[in-house]
């Protein structure tokens, strides 16, 4: 039995309380607005965790246009050109509007910003707060702010369950919240979910992050873009803890090598070596690894002394684990980090779905390609948080819709059955052997109404993806199709669509076997 809640009726629903949802729904401020999250306000947010800052290109021997240059070289053919030119250009305004809402980035003794370098940037235009606890930092500042403006109602410890769709438009959402399920009766819905590491054993993300707001919106019809590339961030902190401590390419930055348990620097004859992109980076750990090597971060030489004072987080939690990174090597391994795929929008945040917007990690804009640009991703959740709260500032709301009070709702997510499949049969390398696999155990799951339905359907959208680009391009690589195309093609689809192709794939190798 659902009931409704109807004193939010009409009004915007922001669900997401990372980067993107907040920003969202300060920019709408002083229209009322309902923000979900699902733990308290601000918490189990990628973005909180986020030890890289916000590309911007601030320095005096930057541009734009050199932001854009490395993004797209990044993104390895697949990036939207419009879209990074847009974001890019309207950095400097994002990291502007963040300081009046109450970020304080670090600065040098003069008062100017202080500005990092990470991979495949040709400048230093790396902002930061709070050194590396720069999510951290920024987002309890904009916690803050949200907490304290009268126009933000905060619904904690609620999730969204399903999009309600009448006429193939939005008409309201499903909420869980305890032991209740209400529905909201609403033209205009905002998904800032988060990506989809916690489908994944090796993850530097919440692990309940399985991608539940591509999971909703893809049932309820929307399309989905580049499923297949998932960024797996290099250098994650080796140990038992779950999910995975990341330890910066920042550190990178400042000059720490990577080397195997023989002292060897494997990415000494890599164009870039240790800052190559992140893709790049990964795939050459996996290997040593995969040859039964150990790898290990070495910031001995760049750092030693000062390794604490500049990145004190990492240097507790490598402490936390037993390692002192001034005076010992750091073992590291590839983890997932970000997701470049999601539910295609535009710029302003609008979907294929009429009165559903996605912002953050859940979209896919076009602006990371085949690859992100390290911090070009608290970047592009700001900038499309302000985008999609302009947009939406503009809109009405569309007369409430009836709701079928006696209907079956999705139980809550459980991705452990999944996450086996996920994680052992599209990691850093794929095959076509093994997206099969993943394709042929994903299906039921995704089709039954079991608490696995949701991030069995997020994976198969993903193997689906992946068993269709046969070539390798930017964190996608195929061991049996090692070359790359010459004609870049980005692919969108339905979660309809992959399911039909699943299930034919499936009946013609049965057939076969």
């Amino acid at each position: 039995m659902i009931d409704l809640l109807g004193k939010y009726d009409g009004r915007i629903v922001i669900a997401g309380s990372g980067l993107a949802g907040l920003m969202t729904a300060l920019t709408l401020a002083p229209q009322p607005v309902v923000l979900i999250t699902r733990a308290a306000l601000g918490t189990e947010t990628s973005s909180a965790w986020a030890q890289g800052g916000i590309a911007a290109a601030l320095g005096s021997d930057d541009d734009p246009q050199l932001h854009l240059a490395d993004t797209i070289a990044a993104g390895d053919g697949l990036c939207d050109a419009e879209v990074v030119r847009t974001i890019t250009a309207a950095a400097p305004a994002v990291i502007a509007t963040l300081e009046r809402l109450g970020v304080r980035f670090d600065r040098d003794d003069t008062g100017a910003l202080s500005l990092g370098l990470e991979a495949a940037h040709a400048r230093r235009r790396i902002v930061h707060a709070s050194g590396d606890a720069s999510g951290a930092s920024i987002i309890e500042a904009l916690t803050w702010a949200a907490a304290t403006t009268p126009s933000i109602t905060v619904l904690e410890r609620a999730e969204v369950r399903e999009l309600l769709v009448e006429q193939g438009a939005v008409t309201g959402l499903v909420v869980a919240r305890g032991k209740g399920v209400f529905a909201i009766r609403t033209s205009r819905v905002v998904l800032a979910t988060g990506g989809i590491g916690g489908l994944y054993d090796h993850t530097t993300n919440p692990t309940s992050n399985f991608g539940q707001g591509i999971a909703v919106a893809a049932r309820a019809g929307a399309d989905v873009a580049d499923m297949e590339f998932v960024q797996f961030h290099p250098t994650a902190l080796v140990s038992n803890s779950r999910p995975l401590a990341l330890v910066s390419e920042a550190v990178r930055g400042e000059g720490a090598i990577l080397v195997n348990d023989r002292g060897e620097r494997f990415m000494a004859g890599t164009d870039g070596g240790e800052l190559a992109p992140r893709d790049v980076v990964a795939r050459a750990i996996s290997a040593e690894i995969s040859a039964g090597r150990r790898v290990f971060l070495d910031a001995r030489q760049s750092l030693g002394p000062h390794f604490a004072a500049r990145f004190p987080t990492i240097d507790r939690l490598c402490r936390n684990a037993g390692i002192d990174p001034a005076r010992q090597v750091i073992p590291v391994c590839p983890a997932v980090h970000y997701h470049m795929g999601g539910i295609v929008t535009d710029l302003r945040g609008r979907s294929s779905l009429p009165g559903l917007w996605v912002v953050g990690e859940a979209a896919s804009t076009g602006l990371h390609g085949a690859n992100r640009l390290a911090s070009n991703s608290l970047l592009e959740a700001a900038a499309m948080g302000l985008c999609a709260g302009h947009d939406l500032a503009g809109t009405t709301a569309d007369p409430v819709m009836p709701v079928p009070m006696k209907r079956t709702v999705s139980p809550m997510a459980d991705a452990s059955i999944v996450r086996p499949f996920v994680s052992r049969h599209f990691g850093v390398l794929r095959n076509a052997t093994s997206l099969r696999a993943a394709i042929a155990g994903l299906l039921p799951l995704a089709e039954s109404e079991a608490a696995a339905a949701n991030p069995a359907c997020v994976g198969l959208l993903m193997a689906v993806s992946a068993l269709l680009r046969t070539e390798s391009r930017g964190a996608h690589a195929r061991t049996d199709f090692p070359s790359k195309d010459a004609t870049a093609r980005r692919r969108i689809m339905t979660l309809a669509e992959a399911l039909d192709f699943a299930r034919d794939h499936t009946q013609t190798l049965a057939r076969s076997a």
